[in-house]
Parts: C-alpha cells; sequence; structure tokens
C-alpha cells in the first residue's frame, strides 16, 4: 500500500497504522521539531523517546530542526540523551541538531567570508554568541545593556564596537531600548548585515501552554530563503482565565529592530529554506525519502511544503486541527500551503507501525 498523501491535495489524514508503515516504507530520514514534539519544558512527550528509539533501530536517519537560539547544538544533544532519545555522544554529539544558532552561524560565515575579524553585535543569548564564535565571528554586545545618559543625545553618542559588520536579532531577554539603538546605529554603516534567528511570535512553556506575541497577526512573508523566511497567523481572542504571561517571541524583537532601522532582516529558521539546505548540505538528503514532524502550521508544516517533504502534525503542541481547517477554508492560497500530510496525537502513536 503506497502511502497516502495529505497536504498537497489540501488534506490532513490521521496517520493510522498502516498508513504509518507505508509511510516509513518510503522514507530514509525524518526531522523533528523539538518543542512541544518531543518534550515540553524539561519533560519528554509520554511515548516519545520509545518511539524515536524504534525509528533508530530500523535505521531511519533522525535530525532535529529548532528554531530556538538559546542553546548551542551540544546543549541540545545534552537534553535529548538526558530525556531518553538517544544520539551520538563525545566529539560527534550534536551532529543531529540543527538550531538557529548554529545555522545563523553558517550563513554569517558564508556571507562575511573575506572579511576580516568580523564582529556581530548580538541581540541573544550566549549560545548564540558561542555559535558565532566557533565560525569566527566575534560576538559583541550580549547580556544587560543599560541606559547611557538621559537624552537622545547621549544614546547616540555611546561608543560603538569597530569591525561591526552584522546585527544578529535572536531571543534577548535583555532586550533594552539601548540595545535597539546601538543596532540601528549599526546598520547605518555601510554593508552591515541583518539577521535574524526566526519570526517565533510566542514561546512555550513549560506545562505546555503559549504566549502569543504583539506581532502574532501581522501577515508573513515567503518561505522562500534567508531573506524572507515567515509567516503568520491571526490572534485568537483569549478566552478563560488568563495565562501566564512570560516574554513574548523572537519575531517581536526582530520586528522591533527592522521598524527601527526601516530594513528587512534575513531571517534563518523555519520557514525559511535555509535551514533546510543547513541539513540537506550536512545529511544529502532526498526530499521525496524525508519527513519533517512538527507541532506548528506556520513554520514546521510549512518548511516542509516548501522543500518538498512530508509532512506530520503532532497536536501536542500549538497548531490543532481546527486550525488545519480553517486554512483548507481558506482564500489564502499562502495558508492553503499550511496543511500537512497527516495528523497524529503524539509522535508515539507511530509505535504500533514500528512493533512487528
Amino acid at each position: 500500500m503506497a502511502a497516502e498523501a495529505g497536504g498537497r491535495g489540501g488534506r490532513c489524514v490521521r496517520l493510522s497504522a498502516e498508513r504509518a508503515r507505508a509511510l516509513l516504507a518510503d522514507v530514509d530520514t525524518l526531522l523533528f521539531d523539538c518543542d512541544g514534539v518531543l518534550w515540553r519544558g524539561e519533560t519528554a512527550v509520554p511515548g516519545a523517546p520509545e518511539a524515536l528509539t524504534a525509528l533508530r533501530a530500523r535505521g531511519k536517519r533522525l535530525g532535529f530542526i529548532t528554531n530556538n537560539s538559546s542553546k548551542t547544538r551540544a546543549a541540545y544533544a545534552e537534553k535529548l540523551r538526558r530525556l531518553g532519545f538517544g544520539g551520538p555522544a563525545g566529539p560527534g554529539a550534536g551532529l543531529e541538531v540543527f538550531g538557529t544558532a548554529y545555522c545563523t552561524a553558517l550563513y554569517l560565515r558564508q556571507r562575511l567570508a573575506g572579511a576580516p575579524a568580523p564582529k556581530a553585535y548580538v541581540l541573544g543569548s550566549p549560545a548564540l554568541a558561542a555559535e558565532l564564535e566557533a565560525v569566527g565571528v566575534a560576538a559583541v554586545g550580549v547580556g544587560p545593556e543599560p541606559l547611557q545618559g538621559d537624552s537622545p543625545a547621549a544614546w547616540l553618542s555611546a561608543p560603538l564596537e569597530p569591525d561591526v559588520r552584522a546585527v544578529v536579532v535572536g531571543f534577548d531577554p535583555h532586550f533594552s531600548y539601548m540595545k535597539l539603538t546601538k543596532a540601528v546605529r549599526y546598520l547605518q554603516q555601510p554593508g552591515c548585515l541583518l539577521v535574524g534567528t526566526n519570526m517565533d511570535n510566542r514561546l512555550p512553556l513549560e506545562n505546555g501552554c503559549f504566549i502569543a506575541g504583539p506581532c502574532a497577526g501581522r501577515a508573513g512573508r515567503a518561505a522562500g530563503g534567508p531573506a524572507g523566511g515567515r509567516a503568520g497567523r491571526p490572534l485568537r481572542p483569549l478566552t478563560g482565565r488568563p495565562r501566564p504571561s512570560p516574554p513574548a517571541g523572537t519575531g517581536c524583537l526582530v520586528h522591533a529592530v527592522e521598524m527601527a532601522a526601516q530594513r528587512r532582516a534575513d531571517i534563518i529558521g523555519k520557514p525559511s529554506r535555509f535551514i533546510f539546505d543547513c541539513v540537506s548540505q550536512e545529511y544529502g538528503i532526498d526530499p521525496e525519502r524525508t519527513v519533517m514532524v512538527g507541532d506548528r502550521l506556520d513554520t514546521d508544516i510549512l518548511l516542509g511544503v516548501t522543500c518538498g517533504l512530508k509532512t506530520i502534525l503532532t497536536l501536542t503542541g500549538v497548531s490543532s486541527l481546527g486550525d488545519v481547517q480553517s486554512n483548507q477554508e481558506s482564500d489564502s492560497a499562502s495558508r492553503k500551503e499550511m496543511v500537512p500530510d497527516f495528523y497524529v496525537d503524539s509522535i508515539a502513536d507511530l509505535l504500533p507501525a514500528l512493533q512487528d
């Protein structure tokens, strides 16, 4: 039985054990999002470690694609092993992981090739800075940046680092007006790049809830590459008890810098094709024999559709079947693309197809 496709024809079908066996017979590589798919916070999704262990035992190649820029590849590899998902240890640790911190470093290495001692002004985490440093791009600006002086003239006269060739915006809990002002000043220098790790508008919480950022309702740009990898989804009215309110997602910070600098950022993370190209170059992927598994229609599933992969939506995270139906019924061609081939309640639903 050939695997029955869903998303390309506008349908989304439950991935039964029979369909899963047929699908897995036709694929070599499975790419997984992490938060909301494999785990929530520090807790593995029930049955997910067993499903991945069974996939490894069947000889399937696994990769992990995350928009989270707050951890290095090695840190993600350690978390995968700690929560029971396996993976290489030692010098090879992290080779299965493709996060936006690592892929942003690869992008800057390409774009700044030949520049003597390049630097990047980083609105982001120490992990993002570490990945940049590993490819020879010095990172400045990480951490708090107190307001210097009490007037615009003072803010605009604060000293800048020489040789900054890029402003990189990731998730930065220390984002501030002073940092925004410095970012704009660097971007006014000739040839300075503006790079965003991702456009996610909300962050997952450890209890499985999510918070929508204020930019969630903006329409997205096409997912063709670093210059345009974003997709939006409409805000929904909040009902019931208020949810906890952590900081909004990285996309909201990128929007702030774009607005202030009057420039578009090059976006690295899902659904930009660049992050898939990073995986493809290191894995030698055949898209027709690859599956993308994720919990978000506007990042994971759109990336898969854009790159010609088979797609599975898991309902343990952000998007719901109601979101799928809304996209199917939409008059928007871009929203109609955000429909997966298959859906599962959890990736643990793969287990029956992997047990003989």
